[in-house]
């Protein structure tokens, strides 16, 4: 099964530890990985900001890089939602079509192309996870509490096996973080009441870390820890599933 990393350029630029983790994840579990090495951005900043009609080069672009992959997998299911919906080509729109197809969120792909239901690591921390807007509501990595229907989360049961974790139940464990892209730029302020809002659970919960499955969320949530001096941190799943020994 040959996979192609496609790692997202605020991980590439500011957490290349998530995609080294990623990797070598990817690894232990069996797979040919192979990173392209000229991938770029893949056009979700434009596309949030009503710019959609410009990222035809970034398209192309990420055409290029990934065509001949069995599947594509990436540690972010805001920029993984992006490729499925956004992805086109004028001059080959079947191949283009195969590819959204074949993209995976990181933990989307273990559960559901891998079949591995939980990973046996080592984490011995109380952990909260918050449960991304995008990959909740748009990739279904778990079920929405307002519906009436039987809970899952793919997130959630690949840590159940974790050795020592202690992965808490939130109140409000759908909530939003506020970071939406960029709406953390064009309305700060209540991103931020949001985000407050969203790390008040964890710390009603004592936790000691905040995971998820897509960093940009992380990102706003430890600014905002920061700056308040709080001991919690944050730290994407794949560096938790990535304590399997290999």
């Amino acid at each position: 099964m040959k996979v192609g990393l496609f790692i997202p350029c605020y991980v590439d630029q500011f957490y290349p530890k998530i995609g080294i983790a990623t990797l070598e994840l990817l690894q232990k579990l069996g797979c040919d990985v192979d990173f392209p090495m000229k991938q770029t951005c893949c056009g979700q900043p434009m596309a949030n900001s009503g710019y959609q009609h410009l990222t035809e080069g970034c398209d192309a672009n990420f055409i290029a890089n990934f065509t001949g992959f069995d599947y594509i997998v990436c540690p972010s299911g805001s920029c993984v939602m992006h490729v499925k919906e956004h992805l086109h080509s004028d001059t080959d729109k079947e191949l283009a079509a195969k590819l959204r197809a074949t993209v995976y969120e990181l933990t989307e792909f273990i559960t559901d192309v891998l079949k591995i239901e939980s990973i046996e690591g080592d984490f011995p921390f109380k952990v909260g996870m918050h449960q991304s807007c995008h990959g909740q509501r748009g990739l279904k990595l778990s079920q929405m509490s307002e519906l009436n229907a039987p809970f899952f989360s793919k997130p959630g049961q690949l840590l159940t096996k974790i050795k020592g974790i202690d992965l808490v139940s939130l109140s409000r464990k759908d909530e939003c973080c506020g970071f939406g892209g960029t709406f953390c730029v064009t309305e700060e302020a209540i991103s931020v009441k949001m985000g407050k809002d969203r790390i008040k659970d964890h710390e009603n919960h004592h936790v000691d870390y905040i995971t998820g499955a897509d960093m940009s969320c992380l990102m706003h949530l430890e600014g905002i820890l920061r700056r308040q001096k709080s001991p919690i941190k944050t730290i994407h799943i794949a560096e938790i599933l990535n304590t399997l020994k290999g």
